[in-house]
């Protein structure tokens, strides 16, 4: 039997500051109902001055590590579109904090849609055999590229970071990887962005605006495309390993908005008690969205050992993915 890679461990982590509805409206010209009925978010957490992205995933993969039973792994793939510096990557840095001495690290940008590009690029690696154990992290700071008047976006995104450890073992398991789909379309890439600071920027010699280097994004366009490109992969992945989308006890989205996980769910058939929903408490958390609401799910004990589980994302680039697993029976450490 092949080896697969299998989920050993979950972990995740919040940054200290609660940011409510209520708090916003002292800043911006919105309101608790705006907020609420737009997105579904009463709540998101942000990091203080001084705290950064790795912060958050050292916290994430230390609370994965112990959920685990391990004690080191052989690489660490971090998913995150706000790392600590353009250069080096973060996760060697992560890497060591963590202990784990000259270990494979490298990050991995695929802004919303990059846990899942991490943890089938962690997959591969133990699939391949070149290591037998790792760390996949995903966590983003947005709250530190956003416009601060901007409440089309201040209100969605939030901090935070999740981990989930994978040890090398066959696809019999609960926990095993079972499959994935991936895809991308560059002809979005203007529809979810940061247009300055990147080289494209810098060797055109246009000194930036100020909103130029924050975040943006054209919600109404990517919506109709999130909600396509994730139902799709998600239906693709489940009949790729001989299941039905019937036969999925939960659907782990990326937490973008309440109004895309309902239409996902109804896309795809699905009750919504099938639709893991935790962005009302975290906000969209971009690469840490899926740990954190597997963690959160399992916490709940919406998720439990064997259920059937879909994991789908879709972010900047534009970019897209799923994945589909058993559950195993794992605890989780979370805040």
């Amino acid at each position: 039997m092949r080896t697969s890679a299998v989920v050993a461990g979950l972990g995740s982590a919040l940054p200290p500051n609660r940011v409510t509805n209520d708090d916003l409206t002292k800043e911006l010209d919105t309101s608790d109902e705006w907020i609420t009925s737009r997105t579904g978010v009463r709540q998101r957490f942000t990091v203080p001055v001084g705290m950064a992205t790795s912060d958050l995933a050292v916290v994430a993969a230390q609370r994965a590590l112990s959920s685990s039973g391990m004690t080191t792994v052989e690489a660490v793939v971090l998913a995150t579109s706000t790392p600590d510096h353009p250069c080096p990557a973060t996760a060697p840095d992560v890497a060591t904090r963590l202990g784990l001495a000259q270990v494979a690290a490298f990050d991995v940008a695929a802004v919303c849609a990059g846990f899942v590009y991490a943890l089938a690029t962690a997959a591969g690696l133990i699939e391949s055999r070149v290591v037998n154990s790792a760390l996949v992290i995903g966590a983003d700071t947005f709250s530190t590229i956003l416009h601060p008047q901007d409440r089309t976006t201040r209100v969605i995104f939030g901090d935070g970071a999740g981990a989930v450890v994978l040890r090398a073992g066959n696809a019999a398991i609960d926990g095993a990887l079972l499959a994935f789909d991936l895809g991308s379309d560059g002809t979005g890439r203007d529809l979810i962005t940061v247009w300055g600071g990147g080289a494209r920027q810098r060797s055109s010699r246009i000194v930036p605006a100020a909103a130029d280097l924050h975040f943006a994004m054209q919600g109404k366009a990517v919506f109709n495309r999130a909600v396509q490109c994730m139902g799709t992969s998600v239906a693709a992945t489940v009949r790729s390993v001989g299941w039905d989308v019937t036969d999925l006890d939960l659907l782990v989205a990326h937490q973008a908005n309440a109004r895309i996980l309902r239409a996902i769910g109804q896309q795809l058939d699905l009750d919504e008690d099938q639709v893991a929903v935790n962005l009302d408490r975290v906000g969209n958390t971009v690469a840490a969205s899926i740990p954190l609401a597997l963690a959160d799910a399992v916490a709940t004990g919406r998720l439990r050992p064997g259920h059937h589980v879909a994991l789908a994302a879709f972010g900047g680039g534009l970019t897209w993915g799923s994945a589909v697993l058993r559950w195993p029976d794992i605890p989780v450490a979370m805040e």
